[in-house]
Formats: structure tokens, C-alpha cells, sequence
């Protein structure tokens, strides 16, 4: 706990210039300013760098770029490997584990040890994983890395410990699970096929052991060929020679016949009787052509035949279809006795699994499921059922439906607003999925004590918007709202949409919400403001549209502006951009000359819309002497108040949404008055208008893309606001953060290239409009692009009838303070050191039928600064944060307290005043980066971490903090990553994440009675550690691979294990090192006998030859 007595003075300063907290104010962590005050702030800090500890907590939605499918029938836990090294663990909702390859290869495979809670991994850099599944975060207990092969099919037999490993050049390895040291039984390629063969095989793409005897090894190459080999004998039993490539083989479950899939698209079946030709060769989507030959069709590249008691088999393969039908998509066939099932697929399928009730694979199968792996989706059909429905996934494996654009993070919400907004999504779900439970149902999770109500939302480019409950780690989708349903459909064809409508003209950009009142604001790509009122009743509503002419430069000589509810301001010929009387909703100006209209038509008609959030207000920005309006950079609504504030590149406008007007339409140089701290050059008239920044740019580097603009002023047709979607971001970053450096290069106050300043951050409360204000009244504190805060005060009528129809004014723009960089959060404090919320609403639905008892009023909850501080008096405290560095101002007096250079070298892309442990720090995101936090007020470092270097801007646009010391950011295209910097929930995350593993006893293998177990040969008799083991096989070549100790293996069981029994495991591991280190040692003394041994043999060669020679001959 650290205590700060700062004495202060803002009262002896009068002029504009004394209030600027200049850079010279110092760099490090809470330095203050030196001026008296016979006021005191006594402000108890009780954050320590204790309190912080960054970590990954869960991560949602469906995985990136999958590679890779596997399923424990037993344990009934699903896993998917992706091409960056990432693997995904899914059973029943809320157990969901994210695993992470150090070396990011690519995942080919993966095999789970069936009920041993493990998984086996191979990657693209020819290394083999093992996986303890037996803690809450799995972690690798060995690797093995083949130096010489390429790793291209594995395969665990069920309750074995060797794992068969086939190669590229054709050879077939023995892994032992336990030690993951290779065997030296090897089945090399030339061995197994017959010597006459003059071609190489190619590599191995099948391995599997005969269900009728494990001794029996089938090895499937490319080429065609497909060898049985005896385990015991080390020779082939027989060879099968196809002229066709294969693709994947399947047993039968009486290991009598298996079926090989081909590149040509046919199936054929082998009988072990007679393995000279196939007994049955189909073409199951080849039709038999005019000539009389077959079409050609594609590749069938995986089959499965499962066998079922009580019907015929199921044949499951995907591919095969002709090539003549292009332009169907991807599918899925289901043969079940003489039916043939297709189900077509809308995202390529990179891998599907038959789920059967049995791990044995010499039993009858009885198949219930498919998982099928798309490109996008993870799909389970219900093979139960004659119409194949698919079962309805419990995961949000949907966020990505439509690519996301923005996101917002709120925890600790009214406890209400979930299952409100739970019961109204509910209505509007999909119907005709299986009855039957989920499958994939492993796991163990319970609700943890440390929970609170949270809920994400995402914004979309079809401007689609999802609210999540993301309560307890995990996600489900609530309720989906669509912004597009508020405007007309552009007809194609017309001259207006084909110049106007964007790609994604519906795209969300950014999304604010007020849990308390309920009342959500939606900004779109298309220069649009959408506001939206919560009810749980329909209603026929006729939705108000405002346009605004926000589209102004310094030199511009515009009308004054006509809106009678400015009065204030001094200048009434200043350079404001003009809005539109809201009674005129669409303008006159002919469509030719585009001026005067928006990028959308609103939907100008009643229209019945259903319960759920309902659109009252749509603003729209116009297009000005034919160029586009500029995009919405910063927005902020407040409740209580009854009004919205947004900006862009050119100035802000303040909307009394209540009375449904516009009070404020005017640039950011206009904002300044007489205050303005620069000396302003101008400019060629319309030079730099056009913006390219799409949504994968940030709000306020608009100086480096007027820059480049400057350097090519050519003229742009259209709106000239493609929409970069997250799909298509780009990586490099370099050229990017070079044009960020260049931006902010220079001195804040050396303004020689651009004059143009953006509006970055809004944010309405009660405050001190200037220094000598004894009472907080409404302010809009506004932060610019230039790095200077603008206040704004406003006089707001209190009674609720004068509110309707009693203007609210606003008054000039008070003080002017200034920072490093584009000003990015504001935040409030009290003299204690508590945040300051901002007044609200209590939520009221509209649409509910009156109570003549209870006429419904406004109830409306204020925080003022001076409520909670009797013993320091008035005042309270502002945090102001720029990308460069954070300030605190003491209000009125508006004193820099206290000033932190939080980066010289990069930028902050995300700031936020959030609540930790009870108490609240500023948390900010750099480029760089680096995830820090500041005390406040004092603005020490508590946390400094290089978390993630900024690889995609996908990641600076999507990431947000909350309370709680929680975050997110997208990850990928299609994942949400949770993290937290609260050394309290990493202490409770083992507490909240799901059990991967649950004891559960191995089902027992059916009798197979005494004729079968005769004449079915000696299974169960088989041992491989006869054959594979260092007894009988000898060690594998040291040079082959090597072996990697796993770094989880002792955290895992520190994890799992305490105590005596925690005291054995770790003995056990700390054996079992010693034992490989005197292995290692073992096999250096045998390594140096070998050669000693070899060196003698030479020297008796050598002896022998020279005996009966004599000294002439020499």
C-alpha cells in the first residue's frame, strides 16, 4: 500500500497556455508538477506487481485452417490439429482446451491413447508429440524427431504401446509409446515388396493390423500396392499390385476382406481368400457413358466400411463425384445397403470420423455419428436415423459466419440482461436437428466460484451483430441481430447502388451499449449511426432518419450552420459543416450530381419488428459536391443525458436522440475558438479528402493516409471505401508500422504536412467545463487525433417534460490540454481514487402496455464526482491516455498531477481504465506488442509483457479490455482468444477450466466363443514386446531420431499430484531420467565396443593378408 500526498495549484494559472501539461512535464512513472495548493489529494494505492500475472485463459470458435481429426470412443473427447501446430480438445460444453506447438508445423495426424487420457501428435517437421490429457492444461511428456524420414501415416492399435510409424521413403517404424524411443524392428520398403518390382512403392499412406490377428500388419503405399506383413515371420503374407493410387483402406470387423478408396474415384473390395484382383470394383457417382466407358470422377479420398448388427453396413467416403459437375459442392456419401446418401457440404471437408459404440476394431461396429471437419465448420451427422439429420453443435463454431469486424467485451453486467436476451434469441433458432444427445460428451466441467455475468459482442460485414454470453470461460450465442434489415435492398442495376453500395456496405465498424439502459449504437462502413432500443413486445414502428453534413476542411467556406439549438457558440459565421433538418429526411438534389445524399436508403415505411433490440434512429452522413462522407472514427452515447457524439476526420456532431435532432455539426478547428494551439497552413481546396481506410486500418492514422493521398491526388469514382475483411489481411506489418512511424515521427505541435485532425475518442460525464465551475454539469470531453482534449459542457433540462421539449444547449468549448499522440480513453476518478461511472438510465420498455397507476417516467442514476467526497472536497480526477503517453488532470483546476511517457519506440492501440482486485489501473495494449499496466492516479508500471508481436491488424482492431483483468482479441479469422492479467483468476483458472480426462473402466471385448478364437488365429496371444522390444529387436540407429524430454511432464504432475503420492511420481520421473541417462550411457559403451570390435577385425584382415608376404614385396 502506498500512500500520495501531492500538494497541487491550477488556481494561480489563468492563461490556456498554464493548463497544458507539456511533454517537459517529465518521463518517469508519476512524476508530478511542482505548484503549491493549500489543497490535498490523499489517494491510498493498494495494486502491487503481485496482482498481475498475464496468461491465456480459453479460446472460442472454430479452429483456424484445420488439418487434422481424432476421437476417443471411450473417454467421447473430440480433437482437431491445425496447420499453425495448434491443437483443440473438445467434449461436453465447457470443456474445451486450446494446445499450442512451440514449433508452429503443422499437425498430420493425431491418435489418442484410447482411454489412457493421452494423444499422440505427428507434425509437419517430422516430429512425434505425446500429450498428458490427464491435467487441465495438457502438456508434451516426450517428443521424437526423425532426422532422416519424413512422417507420413501413424497408427496405435487399441490397448498397445507401439505405435507403427510410416515414412515418405516407404518404411514402417515402431515407436514405443511409454519411452517414445524407436524400436530397431523396422519394415523397410524393399522388403516388403517383391524384388522383381522395379518402381518404388511410394510412401506409406495406410497402417493398420488385421482385426482377425494383430500379428498381421496391412501397409497401404500410394502407388497401389498394399502388403500384409507377418509381424512374427518379418515377411509379407501377400502383396497386392493396383494399377489406381490409393487413398485410405478399411477392414471389414471380420478381418476376412477391407476396401481400398482411389484416385479415380472407385471403391474396390479385396477378399484375403484370392488377393490376385478385387472381388467388387464400383464407381459410386460414375455413370457409364454413351462408348460404353465409365466417366472420369474425382478422387475418393477416405473410405469407411462399418459393419451393424441390425442392418446393413455403412460405406461412408467423401470426393468421388464426376468431373463434369464443377460446380457442385464438396460432399459427403452415405451407402447403406442399396441407398446412396449425398450430402453436399458448403465448405470443403478436410477430414470425417464414423463414431461406433466399440473401440475393438474385430467386433461389429454399429456406427452412430459422423464427424465431418470442413474448411469452417465442424458438422456430426446422426447415422441413426434414415434422413442423416445433423446434430445441433453446442460449440460457437458460428462466430466466424459471417468474418468478424469488431468486438466488445463486457463483464460484470446486470445480472437480467442474459437470460432477457437468452429467452427472446431462443425464438428465432433453427429447427430439424437429431433428437438424440450430443456425442462428443467427455470431459467433467462444473461452474466455478469465481463467476460473474459477462457478455461479448461481435459486429460482422454483412452488419450482422452477436451478443455471447460469456460467462464462466465458455460462449453461447444469446441473441443476432441484423443492421441491414433497417435499410432498403439496393436494386442491382440502378446508376445509384452500382456507384454508392460498397461491397459490405452493412459492415460494423464499431458498437456501443449501455447494459443498464439497454440502449445499443451500431456504426457502420457505410457512414452510418444506428440506434437501437431493447423490448420484450413487438411493435409497428417508422424508423426516424437524421442526415448530417459532416464534410468540411480548414480553408472551406461553408454555410453557416441553421440549427437553432446553437446558440453558444461565439462565431456564427465559423466554418461548421451544415446538418440537415431532420424534418427533410431524404434530400432533393438530383442523383446525378451526388451531393446531399447517403451511401443507404432507409426503409421509409412502418414496418412490424419483433421483441429484441429495435432501431428508432438511424444518422446517416452525406455525400458532399460528389465525394464520399469519410468514415466514423469515435462514438459515445449516454443515457441520462438523451444524447450521442460522434466524429470523424472532419468534426463531430452531438444527436439529442430523444428529441430527435441534431444540436451540433461542426469541425474540429471550429472546436478550439480562440484556444486553438497551432498555427494552422492551408491547404489546395479538396485535395485530401478521400479516405482508403477501410476497417483493417485504425481510427486515427488518418494523417499517414492523407500523406500518401497528397502524393497522388487522383480522383477516386465511387465511395473509395473498400472493406479489407479480416479473410483478407495482410501479414506484413513493416511497411505498415513504417507508415505509423512516419505519422509520428515528429513533435506533436509540428503540424507542416497536414492540417486535417480527427475526432479519436468521445465520452459524455459530469465534469468541470472550466476552472471556475463550483458544481460538475454534463460534459463532452473530446480527444483529437493531434493529441489535444477539448471540454464541452452542456445544460441538459432535468424535468422529464421540459427534457422532451426544452432544447439542450451547449456551451463553447472550454479547456484545451494536450498529449503525446492521437488521445485514445478517457477515464474519471474520485479524490479517493474510485471510478467515477457515468450517469444512466434505468431501462424501461416502450412498448409495454400503460399502467395507469404507474405512469412510466425516466429513472435516472447519477455518480457525481462530489457525492463521495465530503472530506476532500470538491474536484475529481481525469485520466487522459494517448498512444504515446497517460495523464492526470485534477478538475477544475485542470493541474497535471501526474504524467507517464508509457512508449518512445512503438504506440498504444487499446487503453482502458478498468476495475482490478477491487481497486482499478489503466491497462494498454501496444503495437509492439507489449501488454502494460499503470496505478492510478500515481501512473506507476505494475506490469510490463512482450505478450504477441502485432502480426495481423485484425488483432489491433479487435482487441478490447475489460473489468475483471480480462481481454480478448481475434486470434485468427475465426477465434476469440481470452486472456487475463489478474494474478487472482490465474490462480483460479485450474479451478474454472473443464477435466480433459475421467476415470472410466475399459469396456470388455465380446466373447468370441471357441470355434472363432480357433480357427481365427493367435490374437490374443500376440505380444509386441517380444517382437519390438530392445531384447529381441536390438535399439534403432541413434541418427534416425532423436529424442526431445517434454518440458510438462513434471509441471503436469506437480499439477495433478501433491503430497506422498506427488513424492512418488516425481521419484518415478527422476527413475526414469536416470535410467535414460544411464541408457544413454549404455549405448556409448556399446557404441565404442562396435568399434573396437571393428577395428580389431580390420587389423586381423590386414595381418592375414600380409603373413605370407615377404619384406620385398611390401
Amino acid at each position: 500500500m502506498k500512500k500520495f500526498r501531492k500538494v497541487l495549484d491550477g488556481l494561480t494559472t489563468s492563461s490556456p497556455g498554464g493548463t497544458i501539461g507539456s511533454p517537459s512535464c517529465g518521463s518517469a512513472a508519476g512524476t508530478p508538477t511542482t505548484a503549491p495548493t493549500p489543497k490535498e489529494i490523499d489517494v491510498q494505492e493498494t495494486l502491487v506487481s503481485e496482482n498481475f500475472q498475464l496468461c491465456k485463459t480459453v479460446r472460442h470458435g472454430f479452429p483456424y485452417q484445420p488439418t487434422a481429426l481424432a476421437f476417443d470412443p471411450v473417454q467421447k473427447i473430440l480433437a482437431v490439429g491445425s496447420r499453425t501446430g495448434g491443437v483443440r480438445i473438445l467434449g461436453r460444453p465447457g470443456v474445451d482446451c486450446y494446445c499450442q506447438h512451440e514449433s508452429g508445423a503443422a499437425v498430420l495426424q493425431l491418435q489418442f491413447l484410447i482411454n489412457e487420457g493421452a494423444l499422440v501428435t505427428a507434425c509437419a517437421d517430422d516430429t512425434l508429440h505425446l500429450w498428458n490429457l490427464r491435467q487441465r492444461r495438457p502438456a508434451i511428456l516426450h517428443s521424437l524427431k526423425f532426422n532422416r524420414e519424413r512422417v507420413t501415416f501413424c497408427h496405435l492399435p487399441f490397448q498397445s504401446k507401439w505405435l507403427y510409424v510410416g515414412t515418405e521413403r516407404g518404411n514402417t517404424h515402431m515407436v514405443n509409446i511409454e519411452s517414445f524411443i524407436l524400436s530397431g524392428y523396422v519394415i523397410m520398403w524393399n522388403k516388403a515388396i517383391e524384388l522383381s518390382t522395379k518402381t518404388h512403392p511410394g510412401p506409406v499412406v495406410h497402417l493398420s493390423d488385421s482385426p482377425k490377428d494383430e500379428g498381421k500388419l496391412l501397409i497401404g503405399f500410394e502407388s497401389g500396392t498394399v502388403v500384409q506383413w507377418d509381424l512374427r515371420c518379418k515377411k509379407a503374407d501377400f502383396r497386392i499390385y493396383y494399377d489406381e493410387a490409393i487413398h485410405s483402406v478399411s477392414w471389414h470387423h471380420e478381418g476376412k476382406q477391407f476396401m481400398c478408396s482411389h484416385s479415380d474415384g472407385s471403391l474396390t473390395m479385396w477378399n484375403l481368400r484370392n488377393t490376385t484382383k478385387p472381388f467388387q470394383v464400383t464407381f459410386p457417382h460414375g455413370k457409364i457413358q454413351r462408348d460404353g466407358r465409365k466417366e472420369s470422377c474425382k478422387p475418393i479420398l477416405k473410405v469407411e466400411y462399418k459393419t451393424s448388427r441390425s442392418s446393413e453396413p455403412f460405406i461412408v467416403f467423401s470426393g468421388g463425384l464426376s468431373y463434369d459437375k464443377a460446380g457442385r459442392r464438396p460432399t459427403l456419401t452415405i451407402m447403406h445397403g442399396k441407398a446412396i446418401t449425398v450430402l453436399e457440404m458448403d465448405y470443403p471437408i478436410v477430414e470425417f470420423m464414423v463414431l461406433c459404440e466399440t473401440p475393438y476394431n474385430n467386433e461389429v461396429q454399429e456406427p452412430s455419428a459422423v464427424v465431418v471437419l470442413l474448411e469452417k465448420d465442424l458438422i456430426v451427422v446422426d447415422l441413426t436415423q434414415s434422413n442423416f439429420p445433423v446434430f445441433e453443435n453446442p460449440y460457437p463454431m458460428d462466430i466466424h459466419e459471417s468474418p468478424v469486424t469488431c468486438t466488445a467485451y463486457f463483464a460484470d453486467c446486470p445480472p437480467d440482461i442474459i437470460p432477457i436476451l437468452y429467452s427472446i434469441g431462443a425464438k428465432h433458432k433453427k429447427t430439424g436437428y437429431s433428437q438424440k444427445e450430443w456425442p462428443i460428451s467427455g470431459g467433467t466441467w462444473t461452474l466455478g466460484s469465481h463467476t460473474y455475468p459477462e457478455i461479448i459482442i461481435t459486429g460482422h460485414a454483412d452488419g450482422s451483430i452477436k451478443f455471447w454470453d460469456a460467462s464462466a470461460i465458455t460462449l453461447q450465442m444469446l441473441y443476432k441481430l441484423k443492421t441491414s434489415k433497417v435499410f432498403e435492398k439496393p436494386k442491382p442495376g440502378e446508376g445509384r447502388a452500382a456507384d454508392l453500395v460498397e461491397e459490405d456496405p452493412f459492415a460494423v465498424q464499431m458498437v456501443s451499449w449501455c447494459p443498464q439502459s439497454r440502449i445499443f449504437c451500431v456504426v457502420g462502413i457505410s457512414a452510418h449511426v444506428i440506434l437501437y432500443r431493447f423490448s420484450k413486445y413487438d411493435a409497428n414502428t417508422q424508423i426516424v432518419c437524421l442526415d448530417v453534413r459532416l464534410q468540411c476542411e480548414s480553408d472551406d467556406v461553408i454555410t453557416p450552420s441553421e440549427n437553432e439549438n446553437n446558440p453558444c457558440f461565439p462565431e456564427p459565421g465559423s466554418h461548421s459543416p451544415q446538418p440537415q433538418h431532420p424534418a427533410s429526411p431524404s434530400s432533393g438534389t438530383p442523383e446525378g450530381i451526388k451531393d446531399s445524399i447517403p451511401c443507404l436508403k432507409v426503409k421509409d415505411r412502418v414496418v412490424r419488428v419483433p421483441p429484441g433490440y429495435q432501431a428508432e434512429l438511424v444518422i446517416q452522413l452525406l455525400w458532399v459536391d460528389g465525394e464520399p462522407p469519410q468514415q466514423i472514427t469515435t462514438l459515445d452515447i449516454n443515457s441520462a443525458y438523451g444524447l450521442l457524439a460522434f466524429g470523424n476526420c472532419n468534426g463531430l456532431a452531438i444527436v439529442d436522440y430523444l428529441q430527435k435532432t441534431i444540436l451540433l455539426c461542426m469541425s474540429t478547428l471550429d472546436l478550439y475558438g480562440a484556444a486553438d494551439p497551432y498555427q494552422r497552413l492551408t491547404r489546395s481546396p479538396r485535395r485530401n479528402r478521400q479516405s482508403t481506410s477501410g476497417l483493417t486500418e485504425l481510427s486515427d492514422n488518418q494523417q499517414s493516409i492523407d500523406m500518401e493521398r497528397s502524393k497522388s491526388p487522383t480522383s477516386v469514382k465511387g465511395p473509395g471505401r473498400k472493406l479489407s475483411l479480416p479473410t483478407d489481411l495482410k501479414t506484413d506489418l513493416e511497411s505498415r508500422e513504417n507508415s505509423f512511424s512516419r505519422s509520428r515521427s515528429s513533435s506533436v505541435s509540428s503540424i507542416d504536412r497536414d492540417t486535417k485532425e480527427a475526432i479519436t475518442t468521445l465520452q459524455f460525464g459530469e465534469s468541470y467545463g472550466r476552472k471556475s465551475d463550483a458544481l460538475p454539469t454534463p460534459c463532452l470531453w473530446v480527444g483529437t487525433s493531434l493529441g489535444v482534449v477539448v471540454l464541452i459542457p452542456m445544460s441538459i433540462p432535468t424535468d422529464q417534460e421540459e427534457r422532451m421539449e426544452e432544447p439542450v444547449t451547449i456551451g463553447p468549448s472550454g479547456m484545451v490540454l494536450m498529449l503525446k499522440g492521437s488521445v485514445l480513453r478517457f477515464g474519471f476518478l474520485d479524490c479517493m481514487g474510485a471510478v467515477i461511472q457515468s450517469p444512466y438510465e434505468t431501462w424501461r420498455d416502450l412498448n409495454a402496455p400503460e399502467d395507469p397507476d404507474r405512469p412510466r417516467r425516466r429513472k435516472l442514476v447519477h455518480f457525481s464526482p462530489s457525492s463521495s467526497q465530503d472530506a476532500c472536497g470538491d474536484g475529481h480526477l481525469a485520466v487522459v491516455c494517448s498512444e504515446r503517453q497517460a495523464k492526470v488532470f485534477l478538475m477544475p483546476s485542470q493541474s497535471c498531477l501526474f504524467v507517464h511517457n508509457i512508449t518512445e519506440s512503438s504506440f498504444v492501440l487499446r487503453a482502458d481504465v478498468v476495475s482490478v482486485c477491487n481497486s482499478v489501473c489503466l491497462a494498454c495494449f501496444c503495437a509492439n506488442g507489449h501488454i502494460m499496466t499503470l496505478s492510478l492516479p500515481s501512473l506507476r508500471p505494475l506490469m510490463d509483457v512482450n505478450y504477441l508481436p502485432l502480426t495481423d491488424m485484425r488483432i489491433a482492431r479487435t482487441f478490447c479490455f475489460t473489468n475483471g483483468g480480462q481481454a480478448l482479441y481475434l486470434s485468427s479469422p475465426t477465434e476469440i482468444q481470452r486472456i487475463t492479467y489478474s494474478q487472482e483468476m490465474c490462480d483460479n483458472l485450474q479451478e474454472m477450466l473443464g477435466e480433459l480426462f475421467t476415470p472410466i473402466e475399459t469396456p470388455e471385448a465380446q466373447n468370441r466363443g471357441f470355434l472363432k478364437g480357433f480357427f481365427g488365429g493367435n490374437a490374443n496371444t500376440f505380444d509386441r514386446e517380444e517382437l519390438f522390444g530392445e531384447a529381441a529387436a536390438g535399439k534403432a540407429s541413434r541418427s534416425l531420431a532423436q529424442h526431445i524430454p517434454g518440458q510438462g511432464g513434471m509441471e503436469g504432475m506437480k499439477v495433478a499430484a501433491g503430497g506422498a503420492v506427488g513424492d512418488l511420481a516425481r521419484a518415478r520421473i527422476a527413475l526414469d531420467e536416470r535410467g535414460q541417462r544411464l541408457g544413454e550411457l549404455e549405448e556409448r559403451t556399446a557404441l565404442m565396443m562396435t568399434s573396437a570390435e571393428t577395428f580389431s577385425k580390420h587389423a586381423h584382415e590386414l595381418m592375414l593378408k600380409c603373413k605370407d608376404k615377404k619384406w620385398y614385396q611390401f
